[in-house]
């Protein structure tokens, strides 16, 4: 009887992170890659098609840990849709921290930053979902058509508001990345204060928060 291989996709994602944080550079090959860790190169293909598919599908299961461990909090159901945005940032940025090395390197490897965000093509589709569907589940207790929010537009401000958030975390030096939560907590009230049509406050807070982070 044929063994069942041991090789799974957290296998080869678990073994492709160690690579290039011991190299410092992308695997040419698949094959020379597989050869090196002892897997053969049908098992890497039975989960991606390429190399490039899978550094992509590092941040697919970013996310869907993510969420993971949202829905491990029975009280998360509850909140509102501001606190669950709230929590979906901070703690995809916890996860993020705990692979900040692998990170930093995937998201530095080319001078130019819109190559290295081709990566991110399948985290940006989960990422703009969550927010339509945030937006759509506040729109289904609103009677007023005047009253809804357009989830397209919400989750496209909530895409360029985490590519902003990353970007900050990938240069903050503070302890424990404090300066991102703060940055975390401002922009996402900022940007569920537009929707609620009360921003003047925050916008300004918010604003004073980014100029002298700046200028320090």
């Amino acid at each position: 009887m044929a063994t069942k291989s041991k090789t799974t996709k957290k296998t080869i994602i678990d073994a492709y992170m160690q690579y290039v944080l011991e190299h410092e550079v992308v695997p040419r090959s698949v094959y020379k890659f597989c050869k090196l860790n002892e897997f053969k190169e049908s098992e890497f293909y039975s989960f991606f098609g390429s190399v490039e598919g899978l550094r992509k599908e590092i941040w697919n299961e970013f996310f869907r840990e993510t969420l993971k461990l949202l829905h491990k909090n029975k009280e998360y159901e509850r909140f509102s849709n501001r606190e669950k945005m709230l929590t979906f940032f901070f703690t995809f940025f916890e996860m993020m921290a705990l692979n900040r090395s692998y990170v930093l390197f995937t998201l530095q490897e080319h001078r130019a930053m819109l190559k290295n965000l081709e990566q991110l093509r399948g985290l940006r589709k989960h990422i703009k979902s969550f927010a339509s569907d945030l937006i759509n589940e506040g729109n289904a207790t609103k009677s007023l058509k005047i009253t809804k929010h357009n989830p397209a537009i919400f989750s496209e401000g909530t895409w360029l508001e985490f590519l902003f958030v990353l970007k900050f975390w990938m240069d903050d030096d503070s302890a424990g990345f404090e300066k991102t939560d703060m940055a975390i907590e401002k922009s996402i009230n900022t940007i569920f204060d537009l929707f609620d049509n009360t921003p003047l406050e925050n916008i300004i807070d918010f604003g004073k928060f980014l100029y002298k982070e700046k200028l320090s």
